[in-house]
């Protein structure tokens, strides 16, 4: 399966723009704004489900992809190609939905049973479960030659997103407010379940609303872009080490960081080998890996200590006084 995509080289003027010229307005409504806003929903979507699955399962390594999350929405859609072969785009949504939940609750599910579990096990479950779903969905995709169609969900891509063939991806911002409005909930839920009950929080219920939130936004990104991994994992955890991990207070900043690192990979698979495109899942994958390898730098060598420019500055500016009153006093 190749892995370049030809992206058409037509310039968009704002002269043209303006002057009404009407294949270029037809080529923006058409083509780029469509684009620009479905990157735009999946940097904040899936930075969001990974911020939301890191605090309920209270694991900082959980997220859309380690968490089985991404598979169970692609086997959903090779569901939906092989039951329903005229679906619509929203038909192909309902499978991904219900695949997506159903296989994020059962991770989910494993991961609670578990009784002496640490900070690698969890993740590791999910990525062995995730395969197994992977191995049904590639079993089912050659038992029945459909491994062409469900190549477009296998590799995430923005290249094919157009007017009329998107608007699913809209579904994030609505969930994404939800999960605000829930943000202490989860919170509270994040701490245990004997916490939250002295609370008198539902930890069942707040739990499921949480996965089913974070199941949704992946699914209606899978089904409209195609697998985009890993931004859940590194953006929660690169907005964490500067805001906390306080939910409520880095849903914010956590998905403009989202929005933008998608569009700056966006940009860059563009670029790179122009009049040919990258897909957004290569590099996605090699800049991401880049600031993880940094994050765990950062996290062996200072803990959970999070980054402080304040504070920073200060023990700079502490540190400079210290050395010139060593002068003085050697003087």
């Amino acid at each position: 399966m190749s892995t370049l995509f030809i992206q058409h080289q037509i310039d968009l003027t704002m002269k043209e723009l303006l002057s009404g010229n009407m294949e270029q307005l037809e080529i923006l409504v058409v083509s780029r704004l469509p684009r620009l806003l479905a990157i735009l929903c999946t940097g904040v979507g899936m930075s969001v489900a990974g911020l939301i699955m890191q605090q309920l399962c209270r694991n900082k390594f959980v997220s859309p992809t380690t968490g089985a999350t991404i598979s169970s929405a692609q086997l959903g859609v090779l569901l939906a190609l092989l039951f329903w072969p005229e679906s619509t785009l929203w038909g192909r949504a309902i499978f991904a939905f219900i695949a997506a939940i159903l296989g994020t609750w059962i991770f989910v599910w494993f991961i609670l049973r578990i009784q002496f579990k640490d900070v690698v096990m969890v993740p590791l479950v999910g990525i062995m479960f995730g395969n197994v779903i992977g191995g049904i969905t590639n079993y089912l995709a050659y038992r029945y030659e459909m491994t062409q169609a469900l190549s477009s969900w296998l590799v995430g891509h923005f290249s094919m997103v157009l007017k009329g063939r998107y608007e699913i991806v809209y579904l994030v911002v609505p969930l994404v407010i939800l999960a605000f409005l829930f943000a202490n909930h989860f919170n509270i839920v994040g701490m245990g379940k004997d916490f939250s009950t002295n609370l008198g929080v539902p930890y069942h219920l707040v739990l499921f609303v949480g996965l089913t939130i974070a199941a949704m936004i992946t699914a209606s990104i899978v089904v409209v872009v195609g697998s985009v991994s890993y931004i859940g994992l590194i953006v929660p955890n690169v907005v964490a080490m500067f805001k906390g991990d306080k939910i409520r207070g880095t849903l914010t900043d956590t998905a403009l960081f989202g929005a933008i690192f998608v569009l700056v990979c966006d940009m860059t698979g563009r670029v790179v080998i122009a009049p040919y495109e990258l897909p957004i899942e290569l590099i996605v994958g090699i800049l991401g890996s880049i600031l993880f390898i940094g994050l765990l730098l950062y996290r062996l060598r200072n803990g959970h200590k999070s980054v402080s420019l304040n504070a920073a500055r200060l023990h700079s500016a502490w540190q400079k006084r210290k050395t010139v009153a060593g002068k003085e006093d050697a003087v």
